[in-house]
């Protein structure tokens, strides 16, 4: 593994706040995100991840102009999610200041929209959010299913399958969420990592169960190009960013 192992802390966003569950529920609030895109930007984060959470449970459009003042006030890349629709909602989240677009829900209802995203913006600028959860559904091979709207909703579709099928697709990279370990802090599902990246050849990002630093080696052995997290980063201490980098380089990975 020659490129440098990314470090992402996600701004989970609703009405305007940060917010942070467990098993995308119980939500409770962890700031203003433009405050806390600030800090991480600062603390030396490689990107920055930007969901609103409600935004398609809510069928509602992006909060834009809380992306526009996030984006002000971070260097580093910005990528947005929920709500993402159409290649016009794209359009609108990059001139607005994001760098990538995240979509779920609306690509599992009606997958062409990833071929209309890719086509006209690159496949550089769209990453697909799965949301996906173990099951004993014998229809689904891998043991994991894709849900949509923030966890709330069963597709009865394989994780593995979609993440294949979205990549030849065109999407650039694939954002990998574990509901069953989302802010357990019992580190992350290793198992359902590998399951894709032996399915997918795009970047692959590893989100969910993150505790402390010592989850995240374990997530890039199993495949992750990039790792993910809010409640470590959130809650944790100031300097959480620089221990998990120091971390991931004592485990032999480069990091930026």
């Amino acid at each position: 593994m020659s490129v440098a192992i990314r470090v992402i802390p996600c701004l989970d966003v609703d009405a305007g706040r940060v917010v942070k569950g467990v098993n995308f529920e119980g939500l409770r609030d962890a700031g203003d995100p433009v405050e806390l895109a600030r800090r991480y930007n600062e603390a030396g984060a490689d990107e920055l991840t930007f969901l609103d959470v409600t935004a398609s449970s809510s069928d509602r459009e992006t909060t834009y102009d809380v992306v526009r003042r996030t984006a002000e006030e971070v260097f580093i890349p910005l990528t947005v999610g929920g709500g993402v629709r159409a290649a016009g909602d794209v359009d609108r989240l990059l001139r607005n200041g994001a760098d990538k677009a995240s979509i779920n829900t609306a690509a599992v209802t009606r997958p062409e929209v990833i071929n209309e995203i890719t086509e006209r913006f690159g496949s550089q600028v769209l990453v697909l959010s799965v949301d996906a959860r173990r099951t004993n559904d014998p229809k689904i091979a891998s043991g994991f299913e894709v849900t949509t709207h923030g966890g709330r909703t069963g597709t009865g579709m394989c994780a593995v399958a979609w993440a294949k099928e979205a990549a030849e697709r065109g999407v650039g990279e694939i954002l990998l969420n574990s509901i069953d370990a989302d802010g357990t802090k019992d580190g992350f599902d290793l198992e359902m990592i590998r399951a894709v990246r032996a399915a997918v050849s795009v970047p692959l990002i590893a989100s969910g169960g993150a505790g402390k630093p010592e989850d995240f080696p374990p997530a890039i052995e199993a495949g992750a190009d990039a790792v993910l997290a809010a409640s470590i980063f959130h809650f944790g201490p100031k300097d959480m960013i620089a221990q998990v980098k120091q971390t991931i380089r004592d485990a032999g990975y480069p990091v930026r």
